[in-house]
This record gives C-alpha cells, structure tokens and sequence, in this order.
C-alpha cells in the first residue's frame, strides 16, 4: 500500500525570511489560497507573534483559506503561544508549531540553557498549545547537530506532552543524505512513543542536498515534509515542494509513497511565488525552470519525435506546464473577465475587478492575444496593490546609437507632482537615476533581471528588481509591453516597499528575529 507524505508548506514563513521576499498581508493570502488550490496539508501562515502584519496574514488565512490545516509558528515562550492562538483562534483546522533548540551549540551560546532546563521548557510550551488546540507540533532546532542520546529523550517528552507532530531541522543545512536518514530511522526505532506522533523534517539547501536530505528521510519513516515553492527561503533556501512531490509521484515504485498534490497546479504556484517575491527561478531549475522539458540534443528529439518516455520521466502537462492559451480580447465584455478569472481560480471584489479590467481593456489595446500569464499579472498586481506614496505620471525617453539616453520623468510624491529631465548609460539608466534624483533615495539596485511574459513580439515585459536601504532589502516588480515603462515600475514598485516598512517601523511594527 502507498504511504502518504503530508506536505507541510512554509513558504509564507519560512520562504518569507529570503531577503527582499518579504510578502504583505493580501500577497501571503492570495499565495495561501493558492497553495490551497495545489492540495498541500498544512501551511504555515506566518509566526503570529512576530508582527502586527505577521498576525493578521495568519488570522486572515486561518479565517479565508478552506482545505488545508493552517499553522503558527511560536518560540517555546508563553507569551509566543498565547498569540499564535489569538491568531488562529475560531478557525476549523489549526495548529501550533512551537520550537526550541537541542544542540549543546545553541542552548550554550545562544539560549544559556541546560539541557535539563530545554527539555523542561519544550514540555511546558507543547503542553500550553496543547490546551488550545489538538494539534501541536514541536521541532527541535538544530536537531542534526544534537546529540541523539539527548535528542531523542526531549523527543519522547514532547510526545507525552501532546505532540502530534514532531519535526526533525536540519536548520543550518549541515547534514548528508546518509547521515540524516539514518538520525531519522534512529527516532523511529529509539524513541518509544515514536509511532504515537508523525516524524516530520525541515532541510535546509547550504550544501545543495536538501531535497535529497528530505527523500532519505521518508525512507526512513518521516511522513511529513516542510518545504517551500520553488525552493525559497533563509540564505540557500529550503527543501524545493515540486522537486519532493514529483521525486516520490515519479519514482513511487522506489519510495512507495506519494503525496496529495494536485501537481497541475505546480507551475502556476511557482510563477505566483515568483512573481510576488521578485525571486527568478533559475532556467535550469527541476520541474518548473524555463529549460526543464527543453531539449536541444538532436539525439534527444530523434526519440522524443519516436516516443515521449525516451527522454522524458514526466510530461510537463502534469505539473501544469501547458501551452499558453489565447483566453481573451480586446472585444471581451465585463462578464467574460469575471468569469475567466473565476476559471483561473481569482475570486475580486467588485472594486478589484474594476480596475483589473481597466488595466485588462488598456493591455488589450497593446496586444493583439491575451493569454491566462496576462491574466495572473494583472490579478497578482493588482490584489498586491499597497498605499502608494510614488506614482508614475508620465516618461519620455529618447536613445539611440548616435545620441545620448535622455528621459524625462513625472512623478507624484504624496499628491505633489515632480518632473525632471536627465541622462544615463542606457534607457532604463537614465530613468532610474532621475527617480533616485526626485525620490532622493539612496538606495542601491542590488538585482535588475528582465523575462517575457508570454511568446511574440507584443509580450509584455516583467521586470523584477531587488533595492536595498537601511538594512532593508524589498523586490520590485513590474510589467508592461514597453520594457522601459515596466522597469520604471518596478523601481517604484520597489521605492513604495520601502517607504511602506519605513513607515511601520517608525509605528513600531518591528519584526521579532527569528531563532
């Protein structure tokens, strides 16, 4: 019989601490929902008590996101605990994820704990969640740098504790594959109350084997995987959920073990992700990177021409990468945007579906075929949509191989507007540095990467940047058929972030660090 791994999503926490990935209120939810969409069990909607923002995505989610179980984070304090259930508190399917270090490295160094005093500590904290909900998981951070002897004892504490879930970090990325299965079967077959919880693990990528860390481990008796869209998170990111659905979905013959996944969602998820976060996902990303069914050996297409299975072990229609279907026009009323977004899976108010279809009708104009990315970039900007301090009123530019680029850009500030003219090593130059003169930012572009959307020469344009000031670093991003107009806004899209943090740290809307 095939085992089912539950898929444990924490791109909305975990993935959130990339830097510039940071995600506001109504981007967590509309990715929330689409994580709904792809069948993962459990998401991990932020960590409550960190933030006035990170609390109210939880609560938002736990409230609107139907299917999935949705999850707090919380550091084994009480305080910590008691916010995580305001936050998820009325909810039908909830869970508290607590967490405290095992490693003599962090509860000497860091907590200035013994290991008696952890133990005591994880066992109070799961019993406090315990008391308002069923279901608790504990991880115990660091744990592949543990001592097993003193891992497995606090691992048989929680579990008497009300754990139903207990979840093994590999949190600095330190373990190989044989190794951390071998810790994993060890929990299973030493710890006596092991089969009473679930045997989750989180990987991180810092030696570039997470995945393969996380697939060890489900040989070993892990059924639970934590893991991110498009691989996303702290420094090298974290176990990739596409690489682990389609690795077991795959090769199921190997792992007996599959997952719920609706994997025809997959791509859309990752473009989502990456659209939000401003994080490109690399061409040569598995499962869903621009050349991961792209073969140019003419030995490769000689049999693929033959048969499919020659070179390929799965078909890029299962992961929802698809032919881009022309689905709208120009001639296309109200009704049938409505109704196509629905389709898509986009539910918009009223005044959200104005002004999509404003910019809908205005891109219809541009292009001659509107294909469903179209679509997810009107939806995505528009649901994305925060207080704009900066807008673009309106540019000019001029270049050419025998002149000068000179742009001339109108901007308004807080309802006043400023416009200026200068010069730069190229367009997109020209137009930054006049609005790093007019915004006075003094910021630094630290990413400027520039895709199509969809095929022809009337694609529009997404321009994705990363800004970085005050120790702050946001993504941009921005779209258009005019590739200079879509850098632009995505500057702005960039410059109105970090206003918008500036300002909430200046309320006190200060993020806690996590341990």
């Amino acid at each position: 019989m095939t085992r089912m791994i539950r898929i444990f999503d924490t791109t909305l926490r975990d993935g959130e601490q990339s830097p510039g990935a940071s995600m506001n209120v109504e981007e967590k939810v509309m990715v929330a929902k689409q994580l709904a969409r792809l069948g993962v069990d459990i998401i991990e909607a932020g960590f409550a008590y960190s933030s006035p923002g990170d609390f109210e995505a939880v609560r938002r989610i736990a409230q609107e996101v139907d299917g999935p179980t949705i999850c707090s984070l919380a550091r084994a304090r009480p305080e910590d605990i008691d916010r995580a259930w305001e936050a998820l508190k009325g909810a039908p399917k909830v869970r508290i994820h607590t967490f405290l270090s095992t490693s003599d490295i962090h509860l000497k160094h860091q907590f200035r704990m013994t290991r008696e005093e952890a133990k005591k500590r994880a066992v109070e904290m799961v019993q406090r969640a315990r008391s308002y909900v069923d279901d608790v998981e504990f991880s115990p951070m660091d744990a592949s740098r543990s001592d097993p002897a003193y891992l497995y004892e606090v691992i048989e504490a929680v579990i008497a504790a009300g754990a139903g879930t207990v979840n093994i970090p590999d949190t600095v990325g330190y373990a190989v594959p044989q190794e951390f299965g071998a810790l994993i079967r060890g929990i299973c077959d030493k710890v006596p109350n092991a089969k009473q919880a679930v045997i989750s693990v989180h990987c991180h990528n810092d030696l570039g084997v997470a995945v393969a860390n996380s697939l060890a481990a489900i040989v070993n008796g892990a059924g639970q995987v934590e893991c991110t869209i498009n691989g996303i998170g702290e420094r090298a990111g974290n176990t990739s959920l596409e690489e682990i659905v389609m690795g077991l979905r795959t090769r199921r013959d190997f792992y007996n073990a599959d997952t719920k996944i609706r994997t025809e969602e997959i791509a859309k998820a990752s473009r989502l992700v990456s659209k939000i976060t401003g994080m490109v996902v690399q061409p040569n990303k598995a499962i869903v990177g621009a050349n991961a069914f792209a073969h140019t050996s003419g030995i490769h297409q000689d049999g693929l021409l033959k048969d499919k299975t020659t070179y390929e072990i799965m078909r890029p229609e299962s992961v929802g990468l698809v032919e881009s279907k022309m689905v709208m026009g120009k001639l296309s009323g109200r009704h049938a945007f409505r109704q196509r977004l629905v389709e898509l899976g986009y539910t918009l108010t009223e005044d959200e579906i104005n002004h999509a279809f404003e910019r809908f009708k205005k891109l219809a104009d541009q292009k001659k075929e509107i294909f469903e990315e179209d679509l997810e970039v009107i939806v995505s900007e528009e649901l994305a949509k925060m207080a704009e301090r900066i807008v673009l009123k309106s540019m000019h530019v001029s270049s050419g191989t025998d002149r000068v680029p000179t742009a001339t850009v109108e901007l308004e500030i807080d309802g006043r507007s400023i416009m200026q003219t200068g010069t730069g090593d190229g367009p997109v130059d020209a137009v930054y540095r006049i609005i790093a003169a007019i915004t006075q930012t003094k910021s630094t572009l630290l990413m400027y990467v520039v895709k199509a959307i969809t095929g022809g020469t009337d694609a529009q344009g997404e321009v994705s940047v990363r800004v970085q000031e005050d120790g702050r670093t946001v993504s941009g991003h921005g779209a258009d058929t005019d590739i200079i107009t879509a850098s632009a806004r995505a500057y702005l899209n960039a410059l109105n972030k970090l206003a918008y943090l500036a300002t909430k740290q200046a309320q006190g809307e200060q993020k806690v660090n996590l341990i």
